[in-house]
């Protein structure tokens, strides 16, 4: 446990400072750990919450949050991510898709960003809504908010700056975490909800504690590349260890 403790802080810090909340990497971190996978989600998402509710609230006061655009594209996911957390799925499918997922995650975060301030707004960015729904529903079946997905899209298309962007991603990853929550237990039942947090309360505090951490202060210590790509890196490297591991 003392090691997967440190392990969730350490993500938390590098996704907190790219304006995520980490599931991906919690789900798959517990999935190494031998955790039931039925509970993984659960506590992932419930990590994800903790660590993304605090940066929203935070954008939400700033008055940098697009509301009008990020309701669109929550509203859309939020359903679909809790039908992905109903969806019921066996073990070897479920990391199968999380190892892709998290592959998928870590190309993503290499991508180049654009910031609209510095040009218009792409044609396909009117085409993001329709990309919200798959999003979301990827969300819920494997444990993790979608936002990792929707932010380098946003960035590419230019669909808004970049503190706006980072502000939808986290309402994004908040709202489809409590939506996928919701799915998880209702598909399972509400006790695994007890069961999961009953064993994972140290790390839902060293998620509380790297997310703060990682909002705050580490953009003052590493450029902003640097810490994409060492999350990146570590995002891939579990993703094919899970792979591997099938």
């Amino acid at each position: 446990m003392p090691l997967l403790v440190i392990a969730f802080f350490i993500t938390a810090v590098l996704y907190a400072a790219v304006g995520f909340g980490g599931g991906s990497t919690y789900a798959a971190l517990l999935a190494l750990s031998g955790l039931d996978y039925r509970l993984l989600p659960v506590l992932a998402l419930a990590c994800n919450i903790v660590v993304v509710a605090g940066s929203s609230v935070r954008f939400a006061r700033a008055k940098v949050t697009p509301w009008r655009g990020a309701i669109v594209l929550t509203g859309l996911a939020a359903p679909a991510a809790f039908l992905g957390g109903l969806t019921p799925i066996g073990r070897e499918a479920f990391m199968t898709l999380l190892g892709a997922s998290l592959l998928l995650t870590g190309v993503t975060m290499l991508l180049p960003v654009s910031d609209a301030s510095k040009g218009e707004a792409h044609p396909l960015a009117r085409m993001v809504p329709f990309a919200a729904v798959p999003l979301g529903y990827l969300a819920g079946l494997v444990g993790i908010g979608g936002g990792i997905f929707l932010a380098p899209l946003l960035h590419l298309t230019r669909w808004n700056n970049a503190r706006a962007i980072a502000a939808t991603a986290s309402f994004f990853i908040l709202v489809n975490s409590l939506f996928g929550l919701a799915g998880q237990l209702l598909k399972n039942g509400p006790q695994m909800f007890g069961q999961a947090i009953g064993g994972g309360l140290p790390l839902l505090l060293a998620v509380a504690i790297g997310g703060q951490i990682g909002s705050l202060m580490a953009v003052r210590f590493l450029p902003q590349r640097a810490i994409r790509w060492l999350t990146a890196a570590l995002v891939m490297w579990v993703g094919a260890r899970l792979l591997w591991g099938l």
